[in-house]
């Protein structure tokens, strides 16, 4: 377990670079946090350091994104999964969702993840986001 302390946006977003530079294929993000702790603040991060120069939002209405992973031959794709609308097995089958965390050329990154936390797989990075305050954040990896 890793404990860290993000004192604005900016730390929030270089410590998702870092996750996204180290990542080798078949990571599954779950981030929880209360509603704009940084969890879409920490995705920006990790695809920036994927390479990804889109824009990444947070899927909120539209459950998923997916984002093609430039000039990398084993990763492929970043999917970006929001999870709190997500109701039950049929709207996760809808998605793709049972394939999709199978393939080991994907990074998944679910925001709300505990919603669907029986679904997961066992080998997954449990990420959580506390505020401190308005700006302070501790980030707690494992």
């Amino acid at each position: 377990m890793m404990n860290l302390i993000s004192n604005n946006e900016k730390e929030t977003r270089a410590i998702g670079r870092a996750l996204g530079e180290s990542c080798q294929g078949g990571e599954i993000f779950c981030l929880s946090g209360e509603l704009g702790s940084g969890k879409t603040t920490l995705s920006k991060g990790i695809a920036q350091g994927l390479k990804i120069k889109k824009n990444i939002t947070s899927p909120t209405f539209i459950i998923l994104n997916s984002y093609t992973i430039p000039k990398n031959s084993k990763i492929k794709k970043l999917i970006h999964i929001d999870a709190y609308r997500l109701k039950n097995t049929i709207e996760l089958e809808g998605l793709g969702f049972f394939d999709l965390i199978k393939e080991t050329n994907n990074i998944i990154i679910i925001e709300w993840g505990e919603k669907i936390k029986k679904y997961l797989p066992a080998k997954k990075i449990t990420i959580t986001i506390k505020n401190i305050n308005s700006n302070k954040r501790k980030i707690i990896i494992s």
